[in-house]
């Protein structure tokens, strides 16, 4: 599916209303207090609306781990070179990264991609647009044609995941210097200064930061991305693995499968999702407030409010599959436990 046909297909495509009523009907008659499990609450009504079926199945789970290198990174803006991306893509494949052994315990698939990465790499699934993008600093970091690709790579993964019968996907990303082309991005999109997006990333000293956002500034007045035009933004300053979760998330919604934001990078690739087909964010689902400066920020812009705050920001979709095992207590509350009609209980009632 082309990026032209997805938005053509979204722009008209709500969650189905029905499957919420009947989902929220069977919470409201389970034996405890009325949204006594809050925001968990809402995730199974959601979930049921972007699957169009109030008989939840969060069995078989995949976190897809977007990987790719930024040119950006030649202007010192991290702590560590680009080689670190090529290895950790092979470390992912071999299953021995921080979100492998999370995953493991959470019942899920990792499934690297290279979509960017600046040399071959052997084991991660190969979508590769380029061998990494180009200096934001001094040039666009990825053509138009590019971005479009990459965010159909995406697209097309949601739907040979739903095919293959995964029934819940989590956003991930590898990418040393991302959360550079991350900030930069979303102060694009936000009209907002660089300084109050930009973070230390994987650990950066204070001269450090400030050249980061030094770089930044000068990329955003070099290039003028046009925050009316995502494409445009994400060429300019952004980067493959932004726009592969980005397209992932489009995915979700023409496929109807929930799709999980990990941290900054995994928002701001939703953020740039909702500038393309508004209203896509209704099949997304939060899981954890990045400890980056921007974290609530970019929460904030999606609408959406994040169950965990773990003072995480490692990456990989390791806060996204950190959301998997309350995603499966949840669960079986909704399927499993008694109902007041059940145990012969008065329900409890509204208060107004």
């Amino acid at each position: 599916m082309t990026l032209e046909e997805a938005l053509t297909l979204l722009r008209d495509k709500r969650p189905d209303a029905s499957a919420q009523g009947e989902a929220q009907a069977r919470l409201d008659g389970i034996a405890k207090p009325l949204h006594s499990l809050g925001l968990l609450e809402d995730m199974v009504v959601k979930i049921a609306g972007i699957t169009g079926s109030a008989e939840l199945d969060l069995s078989k789970k995949c976190v897809v781990v977007f990987c790719a290198d930024n040119g950006v990174v030649a202007e010192g803006v991290t702590q560590t070179g680009s080689e670190i991306t090529a290895l950790v893509a092979e470390n992912l494949s071999k299953g021995i990264t921080t979100v492998n052994r999370m995953a493991a315990c959470a019942g899920a698939k990792v499934l690297p991609v290279d979509i960017g990465v600046a040399r071959e790499v052997k084991g991660p699934l190969c979508r590769k647009i380029a061998f990494g993008t180009k200096n934001l600093a001094v040039e666009p970091a990825m053509t138009r044609q590019q971005t479009t690709a990459a965010l159909e790579v995406g697209i097309q993964l949601a739907g040979e995941l739903k095919q293959e019968g995964f029934s819940i996907l989590a956003t991930g990303e590898m990418g040393i210097g991302n959360t550079t082309t991350s900030s930069a991005v979303l102060a694009a999109l936000l009209q907002i200064p660089a300084r109050q997006v930009t973070g230390r990333g994987a650990g950066l000293s204070t001269q450090g930061l400030e050249r980061k956002i030094q770089v930044i500034e000068q990329a955003l007045a070099l290039h003028r991305p046009d925050p009316g035009d995502p494409l445009d933004v994400l060429s300019k300053v952004g980067g493959l693995d932004i726009a592969g979760m980005a397209g992932l998330f489009l995915g979700g919604g023409v496929y109807g499968i929930p799709v999980v934001i990990d941290g900054l990078i995994s928002g701001v690739a939703a953020l740039i999702a909702q500038r393309l087909a508004p209203g896509i964010e209704a099949y997304m689902l939060p899981s954890h407030q990045s400890a980056e400066p921007a974290g609530e920020l970019v929460l904030s812009a999606l609408g959406l409010t994040a169950p965990l705050r773990c003072g995480m920001c490692l990456g990989e979709g390791t806060g996204a599959v950190a959301l998997f095992p309350l995603l499966d207590m949840v669960e079986a509350v909704y399927r499993e436990t008694s109902t007041f009609a059940e145990i012969s209980m008065e329900p409890y009632r509204p208060l107004v």
